[in-house]
């Protein structure tokens, strides 16, 4: 295995940055953990990522303390939820679930909630963050379609539907809407409660039982790939940490700083989708 230097921007050309990260993952099996610049480049954008606007996510508190506040959520989500949708994988996504299927990599731990690993073709997947394509009931627990929930949505608020859609999309596929006091909030068709996105917000604990499934992703692998995260939430950088402390070697791709620059063996500074795609390609030979 030859030894290279851990900076970003390691090599001038894509080609050697790919050189660089598949000698090193050459012969393991990898554990992979994705994050929002992963899917820039299928149309949804990055909180985080060299470029982004500043926007404060909404957090469980805000969300379960105030009608209001749902309001606001349902509503932007609404507009954003057609666009959200109808995003297709990109490069990225397809290039690690042929790893995949070719048995390079134990599947994909992801912090998005897009699906798009799902859709890309995956098979093993954890969502740490939960599904943005699934609904809750608050008393009860009933899992619903977001589909279903939006439909209800468009029926009890043609307002809605009438408004633009360009507003800006944000990574859990919301958007901003200036009038959303006037939404009426969707409820459970089971049992008329108010109901919540199957997704953890900012503030919300990754479930220990999905957690501990991404840990055992971890364990049974020999190196780790994070690729479009930046780590600053925990549910990510305690993965990183887990293979640190097993002394397995970590590459990281991603546009600017992260968390866990010092803790990886490689550092590139670069896009994903072309990137591993690269890696996928050499990792064949």
């Amino acid at each position: 295995m030859r030894h290279h230097a851990h900076a970003p921007g390691l090599d001038a050309s894509l080609g050697a940055q790919a050189d660089a990260a598949a000698d090193l993952l050459a012969g393991h099996l990898v554990a992979v953990l994705t994050g929002a610049g992963l899917s820039t480049d299928s149309g949804i954008p990055d909180y985080r990522g060299e470029g982004a606007p500043k926007r404060a996510p909404m957090t469980w508190q805000t969300f379960s303390g105030s009608e209001n506040a749902q309001r606001r959520y349902w509503a932007g989500g609404h507009l954003g939820w057609r666009r959200f949708a109808a995003a297709q994988p990109n490069g990225g996504h397809r290039a690690l679930a042929e790893l995949e299927h070719e048995g390079v990599t134990n599947g994909v731990i992801t912090q998005n909630v897009d699906g798009l690993h799902v859709r890309a073709g995956s098979k093993r997947v954890v969502a740490l963050h939960g599904s943005g394509d699934r609904v809750r009931c608050l008393a009860h627990g009933h899992e619903l379609p977001r589909a279903e929930i939006e439909a209800q949505i468009g029926r009890s608020n043609p307002w809605l539907d009438a408004m633009s859609t360009d507003a800006a999309l944000n990574p859990d596929g919301d958007a901003e809407v200036a009038a959303y006091d006037r939404l009426v909030l969707p409820r459970c068709p089971v049992c008329g409660a108010a109901i919540r996105p199957d997704v953890v917000f900012f503030g919300e604990l990754v479930p220990a039982e999905r957690f501990a499934k991404a840990a055992a992703m971890v364990e049974e692998a020999s190196a780790l790939l994070v690729a479009g995260s930046s780590l600053v939430v925990n549910s990510g950088i305690r993965i990183v940490e887990r293979a640190r402390r097993e002394h397995k070697p970590i590459v990281i791709i991603n546009r600017g700083i992260t968390r866990a620059d010092g803790r990886s063996v490689l550092k590139l500074d670069a896009g994903t989708s072309e990137l591993l795609s690269a890696i996928r390609d050499r990792l064949r030979r």
